[in-house]
């Protein structure tokens, strides 16, 4: 003989009985794994993009940095760095809340120097990503 349909309310009530069973011994240190988390891992970096109010300036003056930063789990930090001219990477300052932003002085050099910028974002999975750089040509 076959089963009848199973009703809307039957369903429910399965799932309800598969959850409870599930969670049931999860006070004791135990539980029953499903095979899926709600939300799901957290498997994609954040995006950030960069920019600056300024594309020149003195050596001396303040530029102010903003970074737009995003990731579906939460954004942790944005770090702003400035490329040296050997071209290794100088941690200027970290930011944690929104909005990332950056008042940082353009340093002592000669007048047509550029100056190279990029924002690191970091979410709770330890995952990065980084912004293109912006410049700042000294005048």
């Amino acid at each position: 003989m076959p089963c009848p349909p199973l009703k809307r309310a039957s369903i429910a009530s399965l799932c309800i009985v598969l959850i409870a069973t599930a969670l049931a011994p999860a006070g004791c240190g135990g539980g029953l794994y499903l095979g899926f988390e709600l939300g799901g891992p957290d498997d994609r970096p954040p995006s950030v993009a960069l920019s600056s109010a300024v594309d020149s300036a003195a050596a001396g003056d303040t530029a102010r940095l903003a970074a737009a930063a995003s990731d579906d789990f939460g954004v942790d930090s944005v770090a702003f760095y400035r490329d040296e001219a050997g071209g290794t990477p100088t941690l200027l300052a970290t930011d944690t809340r929104a909005p990332y932003q950056l008042d940082t002085v353009i340093p002592v050099s000669p007048a047509g120097t550029v100056w190279r910028y990029f924002a690191r974002a970091f979410d709770s999975a330890g995952q990065q990503a980084d912004s293109e750089a912006v410049t700042i040509t000294v005048r």
